[in-house]
């Protein structure tokens, strides 16, 4: 791309995808000019011929190299679709993805009551409660998170989709004003702190808190199964995300621990990738229930 180059769209989107490579280059790069134009994609490949002004192709051009080091799209535009609800995001939470949609049909298949208490922890962007809250408008949804931005992050996009859900600031069940829900959902971290993919591709630019969960990346999860009974009605649910690798230690802890009627479900690959339980026994009193703050 260089200054002699015709400020033509199709001009600028060719040599941007060669600079970018990856998996999906021209979308990106198609992408990000929609961001800087204004313009539809649609309308790229309608007319490959329009130009743009200087000033757009600087800004394009800074996007472009900013991608090709490897920052995510998401990042760049400032947004992010999730079960079809535009999300802000930033660099402070966890990009939603695709395959935690998945987690978002299995919780609106669960029996649970009309108006249920449903809380969503380590909500980041607030991507899940705030799928749930669209589709199920009786809910009570609560979301928290550890993290002072992605508190101020799902709290501006409840706002801005203008959907109820209470965010609140809790490091997992910790801080949380005490009660019972009929259903509690997590992607919490998942990935082992010596994972080689934590040094590859967009995670690069994830924060770790919302990835790593000690040597075997379960140590979130753990505390997961080992506290929620504390926080459940009985015959409430517990659904959790994890790698797709993890599902039989993961249906383990929730055996282990009471819970009945457990089993994993697949995602869009076909993979185990969130496991599920119903709490319907007692509960012995867990650590937060003592004063014990666990770091999230």
């Amino acid at each position: 791309m260089t200054s002699s180059t015709p400020l033509s769209c199709e001009n600028m989107l060719r040599q941007a995808a060669e600079q970018i490579g990856g998996d999906s280059p021209r979308l990106d790069a198609e992408l990000l000019l929609n961001h800087v134009t204004g313009l539809s994609r649609t309308s790229f490949r309608a007319w490959p011929e329009r130009e743009v002004t200087a000033d757009q192709a600087a800004e394009f051009h800074a996007l472009v190299s900013e991608r090709a080091a490897g920052k995510p799209v998401a990042y760049l535009l400032g947004h992010q679709e999730f079960w079809s609800l535009p999300l802000l995001v930033s660099p402070s939470t966890l990009i939603p993805r695709p395959d935690t949609e998945c987690l978002v049909e299995v919780a609106l298949s669960l029996p649970v009551p009309a108006a249920a208490r449903v809380l969503d922890l380590g909500t980041g962007t607030g991507a899940i409660a705030l799928a749930l809250a669209s589709e199920q408008r009786d809910w009570q949804v609560t979301a928290c998170d550890c993290v002072d931005e992605a508190v101020t992050l799902a709290r501006r996009n409840a706002k801005e989709l203008g959907l109820s859900v209470e965010v609140m600031q809790s490091s997992w069940f910790y801080g949380l004003t005490p009660g019972k829900f009929d259903l509690i959902v997590s992607n919490p971290p998942y990935i082992a702190n010596t994972d080689h993919h934590l040094r590859e591709g967009d995670v690069r630019f994830e924060p770790s808190s919302a990835l790593v969960s000690g040597v075997d990346g379960l140590d979130d999860i753990r505390q997961i199964v080992e506290q929620a009974p504390d926080w459940l009605e009985p015959g409430g649910w517990l659904l959790m995300e994890h790698g797709f690798e993890q599902a039989g230690a993961v249906r383990s802890l929730l055996e282990t621990r009471g819970f009945l009627a457990v089993e994993s479900r697949k995602d869009y690959g076909d993979r185990d990738r969130m496991t599920l339980g119903r709490w319907a026994g007692r509960s012995e009193p867990s650590n937060q229930q003592t004063g014990e703050r666990h770091a999230q």
